[in-house]
């Protein structure tokens, strides 16, 4: 049985604004997928949750799979560092083959849900770390960043009118999914029994991501919602509303290919901001709970402040999802930023005063700061340069998390050997900071940086574009 119901296609029209952006219109989401476009919030949040526990989860378990591989703390947290490598690296290959129709929503979602449960399983059965960086962090990693770059841009294609609440709701999944494994980790994970602990896991990923993925489908090249005015002209009392956040968060101006996007300038300041801040957010991930238990804290302190920092890190992010929808993305963006800057510096203040209350605290303003920026980051680049390249275009700027993967584990662990947790958890709120100041200035590319095309030829490509990337009857039908 087919996971899409087949459906007659609908009429549209073409509607072209003042920049030269064309829309499509007239397209219901229940004429393309067969049912509400919510389908594509809920399936893509159950399984963000699936694949959680691979970021989320790992710290907590690392003590255990220290002592029963035998490895290091650098060992262990070496295999984190490369993992983050696959999961951001694959983001913009799978992008591209994505937006040319080479690798279909559905088959991207499924060949993530095998090679994250291939790699989960990696870590509970071999204890050679270049083995296990082969399957955990390679496999793993590049099966997670397939289910982690699907989800987040399926939501912003079904949504371009209200991306920031959609997609901070998904990307929260990706925190608060693990929130039930850190404490079996902390509980119930020794060294008797987790390799079984480790397969059951891996199993219920699998199903989880896969039965999701099966009702995953593409909306077709600048389609826009049929209620909503794509004009902004608000003539009615829901699309007054509609108009107001989207005065605050205005569509791109054009459909940006990668290189354009790259030649704005834009894309790369983007990029170096989230290579700064993602490396804080590992670090904080990472290091938290070894932080806690080097200072004597119980078992319960050191789970909780990781409970703490998922649920926060998720329910953040959807928070400012929604907030940045009325206050805007930029600016939200920012103060995110600073938020996470004050609480390393919080966090470590805590831990050297030996205040488990307040200790809490601050994971809880850490777990906000540590994660709110990512759906922010996923709905201003749409916002930027379209939501046609939109898995290439985020896909770049996502790879940042490579070099964040890097510094927040591996280096972090060595500058931790050399300097402490104080050198640590200092530079990493100076480096914070530093992203916070690159934030301001953004600013939304023109449609004349679309550089070599004019507002014309740019609306006739887009279209053709759009047509061209419109699935076969047989596609259409799953």
């Amino acid at each position: 049985m087919s996971a899409i119901p087949e459906v007659a296609p609908a009429p549209y029209r073409e509607v072209t604004d003042v920049n030269g952006r064309v829309y499509r219109v007239g397209e219901t989401d229940r004429s393309i997928l067969g049912r509400p476009r919510a389908w594509m919030v809920w399936l893509p949040w159950f399984a963000m949750m699936g694949v959680s526990v691979f970021e989320y989860g790992y710290s907590s378990a690392e003590s255990t799979l220290e002592s029963a591989h035998g490895w290091t703390l650098t060992e262990a947290f070496w295999i984190a560092s490369i993992w983050a490598v696959f999961q951001a690296g694959v983001a913009f290959p799978a992008g591209r083959l994505r937006e040319t129709g080479v690798l279909p929503a559905r088959t991207a979602m499924l060949a993530g849900a095998l090679l994250s449960g291939l790699g989960l399983s990696a870590v509970a059965h071999f204890d050679s770390p270049v083995v296990v960086i082969l399957g955990y962090s390679v496999l793993g990693g590049t099966g997670a960043g397939l289910v982690y770059a699907t989800c987040i841009n399926m939501v912003g294609k079904w949504y371009p009118d209200n991306k920031g609440a959609r997609t901070g709701f998904v990307n929260g999944g990706f925190a608060y999914g693990t929130l039930p494994f850190i404490f079996v980790f902390s509980y119930w994970f020794h060294p008797g029994n987790f390799k079984l602990v480790l397969d059951l896991i891996a199993v219920f990923m699998v199903i989880v991501v896969g039965v999701c993925g099966m009702f995953f489908k593409d909306p077709p090249k600048s389609w826009w919602p049929q209620d909503v005015d794509p004009l902004n002209r608000g003539t009615t009392e829901d699309s007054a509303r509609v108009a107001k956040r989207l005065a605050k968060n205005p569509p791109a101006k054009a459909q940006f290919t990668p290189m354009q996007a790259i030649r704005t300038g834009q894309l790369p300041l983007m990029w170096f901001a989230l290579v700064c801040i993602g490396g804080v957010s590992l670090f904080g991930i990472n290091f938290q709970v070894p932080f806690a238990k080097s200072l004597g804290f119980g078992p319960l302190v050191a789970a909780s402040s990781a409970g703490v920092l998922a649920v926060v890190n998720g329910v953040g992010r959807a928070a400012v999802g929604w907030l940045s929808d009325t206050l805007g993305r930029k600016r939200t963006l920012t103060l995110v930023l600073v938020v996470a800057g004050v609480a390393q510096f919080g966090v470590l203040w805590s831990g050297q005063a030996h205040n488990e209350p307040l200790f809490l605290f601050f994971a809880f303003v850490n777990g906000f700061g540590g994660g709110a920026f990512y759906p922010l980051f996923a709905a201003l680049v749409p916002d930027y340069f379209g939501e046609n390249n939109n898995a290439q275009n985020y896909g770049l700027v996502y790879s940042a998390k490579l070099f964040g993967g890097v510094f927040g584990g591996g280096l972090a662990a060595s500058v931790i050997s050399a300097w402490g947790y104080t050198g640590g958890y200092s530079l990493a709120g100076g480096i914070a900071f530093l992203s916070a100041v690159i934030t301001l200035f953004l600013r939304q590319p023109k449609a004349s940086h679309v550089a070599g095309t004019t507002v014309q030829e740019a609306a006739v490509q887009e279209a053709a574009a759009g047509r061209a990337a419109q699935p076969s009857p047989a596609e259409a039908s799953g």
